[in-house]
């Protein structure tokens, strides 16, 4: 018997979030400019100190050469206001000496003089110098500037937002130029994707809604035998299942973009509006819905994030133990972002199989639909809509079996 071949793993997960919060302290990012600045100025510091140096020693090497007078006086009074010669009267040898010990404190004196000074103004050089490296690195990055903020601005869905770099035809251009071609091939793929999506809703739709229209016409005929009744019931029951999957299909196909119409959406309303949609099924079902819902605002798309909270809470009530069930709905502003947090009793779910829950036709220890509870792909749409409205959503296995689902979005 052939095995049965492995499940394609999930792509990688992307390292790098447009949308990351700003550092406390942005000036102590480690940014090509202010390395380069430091290069710059530390080149120009090393290479001042080591002129110093020199300037130094052959400054001290040339007044050190004969440091013995070139006279001798013989007989005579020296006065000095600088040396402690003193007025008086000093034999020979001793006039000399404190001649002597007066010109190289004179020598030394000179020399201090000179080291400071030159301190001085490497210092000031210094200052100078990493200033203009700053200036010029700033000015030769300035092109990464612009790819920057154009590729933020296509991380929120403008990708008609092109560089359009000018000046020379060096590496800079070039990559502006490659990220222009990528940028274009981009836009002319999510075109044909919407234009696909626009033409599949209808083409899938319409067949569909025949179907379901004629099967409800001949179940309404009473004289219909049983066998004929029943087998339209069972045709109707896989015709909206397929019609759920189509919606669920296109939902997420049109959720995978950012939203750019925005507006303002209170979490505790789509999480109010979407446990009055589930009330009937979690009755039947035993299940009690608890929960506190604060205000929390966010700018988004009112259905999409509605989808998030009902297919949330569809899972959480499906998904649940026979008996003393519960589902607990919260939402609240914590740290600047609007969080909606799900939890529920039910089975227990290992933390590896976590992931998978989130991928399209997986569900807890199977891989494809099979089940009455759904098509598979809830999960996989809560995800898609969050990250379409720049937040995330994690899971992680609640104590003593079920869930905690937990979907962060930005205020």
């Amino acid at each position: 018997m052939a095995a049965t071949p492995a499940p394609p793993q999930a792509p990688p997960k992307p390292t790098w979030d447009p949308r990351r919060p700003e550092p406390p302290f942005p000036w102590l990012r480690p940014t090509i400019r202010i390395r380069l600045t430091l290069l710059y100025g530390g080149m120009f510091l090393i290479a001042g100190i080591l002129l110093l140096s020199i300037i130094y020693l052959l400054a001290a090497n040339a007044l050190n050469v004969g440091s013995d007078l070139p006279f001798k006086v013989v007989s005579g009074q020296v006065s000095s206001d600088n040396c402690s010669i003193g007025s008086s009267t000093l034999p020979a040898a001793e006039l000399n000496h404190a001649l002597n010990e007066c010109v190289n404190e004179q020598r030394q004196h000179a020399l201090d003089n000179l080291l400071s000074r030159s301190l001085l103004a490497l210092l000031g050089l210094a200052v100078i110098a990493f200033a203009f490296g700053y200036a010029m690195a700033g000015r030769v990055l300035s092109p990464l500037g612009r790819i920057t903020r154009t590729a933020r601005a296509v991380a929120g869905s403008d990708l008609s937002r092109r560089i359009e770099l000018d000046g020379p035809d060096d590496e800079l251009k070039e990559l502006a130029d490659t990220f222009d071609e990528m940028l274009e091939r981009l836009q002319r793929a999510f075109t044909a994707q919407q234009r696909f999506v626009g033409n599949a809703s209808h083409e899938l739709r319409t067949p569909l809604a025949i179907n379901r229209t004629l099967l409800e016409v001949h179940l309404s005929d009473p004289n219909a035998p049983v066998e004929l009744q029943q087998l339209g019931k069972t045709l109707l029951a896989t015709n909206e299942r397929s019609e759920q999957l189509v919606e669920g299909l296109l939902l997420l196909a049109r959720s995978d973009n950012q939203i750019v119409e925005r507006k303002p959406v209170d979490l505790a309303e789509v999480a109010e509006q979407a446990i009055d949609q589930v009330h009937g099924e979690a009755e039947a079902k035993g299940v009690v819905i608890r929960g506190e819902q604060k205000p929390a605002v966010v700018q988004g798309n009112g259905v999409l994030l509605e989808r998030i909270a009902l297919n949330l809470l569809q899972n959480a009530v499906r998904y649940n133990v026979s008996e003393g069930g519960w589902v607990e709905v919260t939402t609240e502003v914590q740290h600047g972002q609007a969080v909606l947090v799900v939890s529920n009793t039910g089975p227990m779910v290992p933390a590896y199989e976590i992931d998978n829950l989130f991928e399209p036709f997986r569900r807890l220890r199977t891989e494809r639909t099979g089940s009455d509870k759904g098509v598979g792909l809830g999960l996989s749409i809560v995800r898609s809509v969050a990250r379409a409205h720049g937040g995330h959503i994690s899971a992680q296995p609640r104590e003593g079996g079920g869930l905690v689902m937990r979907v962060t979005l930005p205020v």
